[in-house]
């Protein structure tokens, strides 16, 4: 399995992410295998909190602005060198199998207010995609995926 694979949709807000990230786990998907982003407002930061425990980052993204995440996503956008804050999503996800177009959708998406929720989980990635866009995950999309449905 690669380690830079995710499946990653966008909810509309706050209580559609809760919905979708609920549905989730009940599906078997483990927290820690979770990436949840937002602008950083404590709703957001509240939301992390409660699926992800504290110690979310706070970053100032470009093209976003200030975001708060946390999950395995944001190490494999910040790399070895750290330049997710100045590249922004659509510099980044790359390193995540998707292409820049998605990204620039993906940072629209969360400069309008919406949550991306991110699925480290390859061999489920059939199974997250089919939850993100039965609970309202927007854009979702597997990036780079080898697998079959």
């Amino acid at each position: 399995m690669m380690t830079n694979r995710f499946t990653v949709g966008v909810f509309q807000d706050v209580a559609w992410a809760r919905a979708g990230l609920a549905a989730l786990l009940k599906a078997g998907l483990v927290a820690d295998s979770l990436t949840i982003a937002g602008h950083d407002e404590p709703e957001v930061a509240a939301l992390i909190d409660a699926v992800l425990g504290p110690g979310a980052d706070r970053l100032d993204l470009s093209g976003v602005g200030p975001v708060v995440i946390r999950g395995p996503l944001l190490r494999v956008l910040q790399g070895t060198d750290e330049t997710l804050p100045r590249l922004g999503l659509a510099g980044t996800m790359r390193r995540a199998g998707f292409q820049p177009h998605d990204a620039r959708i993906y940072e629209m998406l969360i400069g309008r207010g919406g949550i991306l929720v991110a699925v480290h989980s390859e061999p489920r990635a059939a199974d997250a995609l089919a939850v993100l866009l039965s609970y309202g995950g927007g854009n979702a999309a597997i990036g780079a995926w080898s697998g079959r449905v």
